[in-house]
């Protein structure tokens, strides 16, 4: 069975391969980035975890942020259990929202105990789901808000994370709210970003209080969902700032942001080991031993480059290679990189960025054995967090 594993401190370069490495340092300079703009803001910031859901870090999360997100049961039960009632302990107030495009009916007795904020993907489900959270609400215990479509999109080279795509299921259109908004909706939510930076959202929300503005007087509460890349250091993190403050003067409501990648971005690598080299017609293949499909499914989904250390694009460097798995599937690649020196089998290669949408998504195809997830400390110890085996793959079936 998976084994959470605690001590046993390393230094990086003995860790067992494949393995997620969390960098505990960069972790906490993103969130110091991210409360700035909740102090000088006075806006309320959210964990998503549906891009980083790694709960042993919650204690620290829990120290700068405000709450956390969920897309579904699951997720607001890990954020219930270690870090609302964490932080809760400590003294310190803790929120835990939930959004999910269709809620299922066993699921809202749960969800209205431990969720302070809850909202709905359209005016049907709303209703639906009335008598189960307007107990919560009349309690004191719940707040209710509605996504929203603003039909404006930003996206261009992600189609796959288009909310506001033709056809698409996420939100309200403005054709099909209310002239007045349903009893006890207190809150309007939009997401519509995608790793973007501060330009998009102003755009999304000029558009959006175009739109929905005559809503924005009559709420308690505002969410811009995530896709934001504030811990990037090209963001403008001023400009966001500025942004909510205004909302904030304007309307005279919270404003919230639930950021994924923002909290994780560049705090973690995957750590991986050379394990044979096949010469091709077109370049020398590096199987490795993780998987493009199974440990880091973005490169195939998006398509993304993952950053590689010491690694450049083909040609840049001396020696080029093709890095591939150990598992079936012909397209399993990883991706082409150079490298200043000649490549041998034992080698280790060290992936970057590889904290968000890496660890909540993997996946035992093929039998492949989930990576250890290692914490490494700001002393530069590294500590064997978690680790899986066979019954982890068996259970899953």
């Amino acid at each position: 069975m998976s084994a959470l594993i605690r001590g046993g401190k390393m230094n990086f370069n003995e860790i067992k391969t494949p393995a997620y490495v969390i960098d505990e340092k960069k972790l906490r300079e993103n969130l110091e980035i991210l409360d700035r703009v909740q102090k000088e803001s006075g806006a309320k910031i959210l964990l998503a975890q549906k891009a980083y859901s790694i709960y042993q870090t919650y204690p620290l999360i829990g120290k700068y942020l405000s709450g956390a997100t969920a897309s579904g049961l699951y997720e607001a039960k890990l954020a219930y259990e270690e870090l609302v009632n964490v932080q809760n302990d400590s003294g310190r107030k803790i929120e835990n929202h939930v959004y999910e495009p269709a809620f299922g009916d066993e699921e809202m007795k749960e969800l209205c105990e431990i969720c302070d904020h809850m909202v709905f993907n359209s005016l049907s489900q709303l209703e639906h789901h009335r008598s189960a959270w307007e107990r919560a609400v009349n309690e004191g215990k719940l707040s209710v808000g509605l996504r929203i479509n603003p039909e404006y999109s930003t996206q261009e080279d992600h189609d796959i994370y288009d909310p506001c795509s033709a056809g698409s299921r996420l939100g309200i259109r403005l054709k099909d709210m209310p002239e007045e908004l349903p009893s006890l909706v207190e809150g309007l939510h939009f997401h519509t970003l995608c790793e973007q930076g501060f330009e998009p959202l102003k755009d999304t929300f000029e558009v959006f209080e175009k739109k929905f503005g005559k809503y924005l007087y009559k709420i308690k509460w505002l969410n811009l969902g995530g896709g934001h890349h504030i811990s990037r250091e090209d963001y403008d993190v001023d400009g966001l700032i500025n942004l909510i403050k205004s909302i904030r003067a304007k309307y005279g409501i919270e404003v919230y942001l639930e950021p994924g990648e923002a909290i994780a971005l560049d705090a973690g690598y995957l750590v991986t080991t050379v394990m044979d080299i096949i010469a091709t017609d077109a370049m020398p293949v590096l199987i490795l031993d993780t998987s493009a499909a199974c440990h880091m499914p973005d490169v195939l989904e998006m398509p993304y480059r993952p950053p590689l250390r010491d690694g450049e694009e083909p040609g840049e460097m001396n020696y080029t290679y093709r890095l591939s798995s150990r598992t079936c599937l012909a397209g399993d690649i990883i991706g082409d990189y150079s490298f200043a020196e000649e490549k041998r089998i034992g080698d280790r290669l060290v992936f970057e960025d590889m904290a968000i949408y890496s660890m909540v998504k993997n996946n035992t195809f093929n039998g492949m054995p989930l990576p250890d997830i290692d914490i490494l400390h700001e002393n530069g110890e590294v500590d064997l967090i978690r680790s899986f085996g066979y019954e982890d793959f068996k259970s899953r079936l």
